[in-house]
C-alpha cells in the first residue's frame, strides 16, 4: 500500500477488546469487515455434524481473521472465539474492497495470505488421516511451546483446556484427558493446576515422529 492507502485503512479502523470466552463471530455470520490480532489469541472453529467443535487454527498477534468470507462475500465457515483477553483491530469491508481494486500488488498478497492458510488447512487433514490420537496430542503440546513459548517456571504460556486441546486434536476431551495422564506417568509432562510444564520434550518429539 502506499502512504495515502496506508491513512485510508488507519483511519477506517476501530480496535476492540474482546474478554476471554467471548465470541468475535459465529459460524454462518455475514461479516461486514475483518479483524487484525493486535494481542491475545483466537481460536478459530467449526461444529461438525455430531455438535463437537473442531479447532482448526489459533490466530495470535498480527494475524487476520475474516478476510476470506468478505472477500468472497460469503457467510463466515468457523467460529471465533477469544482464548485470553484480546486486542483486536476491525477494518470495516469497504476500506478492502475499495484498496483491492485498485491496487494489484495488495490484491496479490492477500492471495498469497489465503494460498498459506489453504496450505495450513492441507497439512491438518494429512495430521488428522495419518498420525494417532497420541501423535497429535504430543504434537499439540510441542505446537503451544513453540509458538507461544514458556513462562519463567517452564509452564506453557498459553493454557488451553482440556476440551479445546481435544478440539484442536479431534478426540473426545475423555481421551485426551487419559492421554495427559499416561504422557505425565512417563515423565512427559509435569502439572500444576491447568497449568502444564513439557518434562521430555525429547519424549513428545519422538513419540510425534512415530519413535
Amino acid at each position: 500500500m502506499n502512504k495515502e492507502e496506508l491513512k485510508q485503512v488507519s483511519d477506517s479502523k476501530t480496535y476492540k477488546t474482546i474478554k476471554k470466552g467471548e465470541s468475535l463471530f459465529e459460524e454462518g455470520e455475514k461479516l461486514d469487515g475483518i479483524y487484525c490480532v493486535r494481542n491475545g489469541v483466537s481460536k478459530l472453529s467449526k461444529l461438525s455434524a455430531n455438535g463437537k467443535d473442531q479447532i482448526v487454527k489459533l490466530a495470535t498477534k498480527g494475524e487476520v481473521i475474516g478476510q476470506r468470507s468478505v472477500i468472497a462475500e460469503e457467510h463466515t465457515n468457523l467460529s471465533a472465539t477469544a482464548v485470553n483477553d484480546m486486542e483486536v483491530c476491525f477494518i470495516p469491508k469497504e476500506t478492502i474492497s475499495n484498496t483491492m481494486h485498485k491496487n494489484p500488488n495488495f490484491t496479490l498478497e492477500v492471495l498469497r495470505h489465503m494460498a498459506h492458510d489453504l496450505k495450513e488447512a492441507d497439512d491438518v487433514i494429512v495430521n488428522m488421516s495419518q498420525k494417532t490420537v497420541k501423535q497429535r496430542v504430543a504434537e499439540a503440546f510441542l505446537y503451544l511451546k513453540n509458538n507461544f513459548g514458556e513462562d519463567e517456571n517452564g509452564f506453557l504460556m498459553l493454557t488451553l483446556s482440556r476440551e479445546d486441546i481435544s478440539n484442536v486434536v479431534g478426540t473426545a476431551t475423555e481421551s485426551c484427558i487419559r492421554i495427559i495422564s499416561e504422557f505425565k506417568k512417563k515423565g512427559y509432562l509435569k502439572t500444576s493446576g491447568k497449568k502444564i510444564r513439557i518434562a521430555n520434550e525429547k519424549g513428545l518429539q519422538n513419540l510425534v515422529n512415530g519413535f
